[in-house]
């Protein structure tokens, strides 16, 4: 595994700068949003926040069906997906997230699904401001944790 690992470990390291780009574009329309009382930019908010949860559920994917070579289907995948990232599975990998981290991201795996079905204008500010408020702290967990699996893979 340790040639496919460092590839796969160089994906999530690349995968984990999109996404802090993408953090803190939702951040920011955040802010505009508030200073300029202007709602239009919570669109680009929500848009943000939906690809924040995407990338990363790209790299759940990705570890899935490369390290554990197997990936949930049926109606709750994404939530399965997810649980899945939580597990230890012996012999092949430690657990990618903690369960901590596990619970904060369901917040904002919940809020994918609703921005794929709801209109924009439907949006509640209120569920945005709490979302963006936990952003950057789990930002910040959600690189540590996938960097130290990164350098996990790189050495097995």
């Amino acid at each position: 595994m340790s040639h496919g690992g460092k590839v796969l470990s160089s994906r999530i390291l690349r995968e984990l700068d999109h996404i802090k780009t993408v953090v803190k574009r939702a951040i920011h329309g955040f802010d505009a949003a508030k200073r300029n009382q202007d709602n239009l930019y919570l669109d680009a908010v929500a848009l943000n926040l939906h690809v924040f949860y995407s990338a990363t559920e790209r790299i759940f994917e990705k570890i899935a069906k490369d390290i554990d070579e197997s990936v949930p289907t049926g109606a709750n995948w994404h939530r399965e997906l997810l649980d899945q990232m939580v597990l230890e599975i012996d012999g092949i990998r430690p657990a990618v997230l903690s369960a901590e981290l596990k619970e904060e991201l369901e917040d904002y795996r919940g809020f994918r699904h609703v921005v794929r079905n709801v209109y924009t204008f439907h949006l509640n500010p209120d569920k945005l401001a709490v979302l963006i408020a936990g952003l950057p702290s789990v930002m910040d967990r959600l690189d540590e944790e996938l960097t130290g699996f990164a350098r996990f893979l790189e050495h097995h």
